[in-house]
């Protein structure tokens, strides 16, 4: 098949992508045999931070991996990146494969060259961080697709505006996923006699499936693993002045922008006779069951029963009982709402089922680099800690990785960067608490540039992705990666965020 054919064009690109991702390998694998000898020459030398570490039960691996063990984590988000641009149709098909190698890329000689040390680390990020995410991530996707809005919305400015306010203040509640999943059909079906519909989906993943997520734990992934970390539920509250001025300017180029089209095309004021069908909410119970998703999360944040510890893992009880409420509250949605009702709100399993096994192959791959960052000065990204020093820097580089790889574990990282800067060699619990009052600011810049830019792209957020493809589903054509980028978020997330940084930071 010729060169110039796209079928063509794809296969030379996947087998790039695949030669890349061997040498990657081939390297990886050399050099974490080589870091792990390291450690181990370290730890017997008596090298008070690593020996320290071994005395405790686990190597300080931080402060011997090298930057070549970020590696797999790049590539992983690199293929979420470019992947589906150049080979989409293998990527929908292989994409928890392409997952799964860049995992086991990482995993298999890290488990090699630290052993029982590496095996820790995986089992703690598997069982603290990514199961307790996406039980959540599947809880909320859950119930809220079990609430479907029926009868005639008709897609004014007015109208549209409402619906991406409305659809901000529920996001912190019910999660930037709930949130986008129970609105984003109404707003398709209320505009679907409208001949400009993409900017409508592009403003509601910068204000509902992102920035109004801003104010709990619940409202997005990575408040959520802070969550997890030791911040207090209603500490996120502190940035609801920074999400008001990022939601009222981008609602005032909204509001701007859908009146212009409107006018251009001229849209009749209303419906056609016999087509007006009063508006009904049906699946309230999935209502109720929301709110206990929420008071199984704030449970979690109250109460203290002790420790267990599974596979070497110590976790909180109250943790492990919320996760098991959030999946008996999803499996209550699924028993009690009627598959019709889940058929008419054209709910399926893919996107979720896409978020989990992308996520997994992310939480695992980004280990080395939590670890060489929560080093400090001592890891190598020695040169990251002390050049993020005010909060306007760990506003823009959280947020920049954010919106071009994924803001979860980019919250995740520097986080940790801030605890390795302000409180090294302290325990989490201890530091953590310092942070969130001495230092607050500085992580008020962490959450809202994590929460803000995970708007700026795709894969900026776990929600960006299923916005999207229902939107493509429902007939809304969307922007490349690209696009999106260039045509929206450097025109109307940018100026947004210039103005949160002049005024807060």
């Amino acid at each position: 098949m010729g060169l110039g054919s796209g079928r063509g064009f794809r296969r030379i690109a996947i087998l790039l992508v695949c030669g890349v991702m061997v040498l990657v390998g081939l390297q990886l694998a050399t050099t974490a045999l080589r870091s792990g000898h390291e450690a181990q020459v370290l730890a017997a030398g008596q090298t008070p931070a690593v020996q320290g570490a071994h005395t405790a039960g686990h190597a300080n691996l931080g402060e011997v991996l090298p930057l070549w063990s970020c590696f797999p984590f790049v590539g992983m988000l690199l293929s979420i990146a470019f992947m589906p641009l150049i080979a989409p149709q293998f990527w929908h098909h292989h994409f928890g494969k392409i997952s799964a190698f860049w995992a086991g890329l990482l995993g298999v000689p890290f488990l090699i060259a630290f052993k029982g040390t590496a095996t820790h680390e995986i089992l703690h990020i598997l069982l603290a961080d990514y199961v307790p995410f996406i039980i959540l991530l599947w809880s909320l996707y859950t119930v809220s697709g079990g609430i479907l809005l029926r009868g005639t919305l008709q897609g004014t400015p007015v109208v549209n505006t409402l619906l991406l306010m409305v659809g901000a203040v529920m996001a912190s509640w019910m999660g930037t996923t709930g949130a986008a999943m129970l609105l984003i059909r109404p707003l398709l079906n209320a505009n679907r006699h409208r001949k400009n519909r993409t900017f409508m989906v592009v403003f509601f993943i910068f204000l509902v499936a992102n920035i109004g997520g801003a104010l709990t734990p619940l409202g997005d992934p990575p408040l959520f693993l802070g969550y997890l970390h030791g911040v207090p539920f209603f500490w996120t509250f502190k940035i609801l002045p920074h999400m008001l001025i990022m939601a009222a300017i981008l609602l005032i180029f909204y509001f701007g922008l859908d009146s212009y089209h409107y006018r251009k095309e001229g849209i009749a004021q209303s419906p056609p006779a016999g087509t007006n069908i009063p508006l009904k909410l049906e699946g309230l119970v999935n209502i109720v069951i929301l709110a206990g998703v929420v008071l199984a999360v704030l449970m979690s944040g109250i109460f203290d029963w002790g420790e267990i510890s599974i596979l070497g893992v110590h976790r909180a009880v109250q943790d492990w009982v919320r996760d098991l409420l959030l999946i008996a509250l999803g499996s209550l949605s699924l028993a009690v709402t009627p598959t019709q009702l889940r058929e008419d709100n054209n709910f399926s399993w893919f996107p979720i089922i896409e978020v989990a096994y992308l996520f997994i192959g992310i939480f695992v791959t980004m280990i080395p680099c939590l670890l060489i960052l929560k080093a400090g000065a001592h890891g190598a990204l020695a040169f990251v800690v002390t050049g993020v020093e005010k909060p306007l820097h760990y506003f823009w580089v959280t947020g920049v990785l954010s919106g071009f790889l994924d803001n979860a574990p980019t919250y995740l990282t520097f986080f940790n960067t801030a605890l390795g800067s302000f409180y090294p060699s302290m325990p989490e619990a201890q530091a953590v608490a310092l942070l969130t009052t001495e230092n607050a600011i500085y992580l008020k810049a962490i959450a809202s540039g994590a929460v803000f830019f995970g708007a700026f792209s795709y894969i900026g957020n776990a929600p960006n992705f299923m916005v999207r493809s229902i939107s493509e589903e429902l007939g809304t054509p969307m922007p490349s990666f690209f696009g999106y980028i260039i045509k929206y978020a450097l025109v109307f997330l940018v100026p947004c965020l210039v103005v949160v940084t002049l005024v807060m930071f």
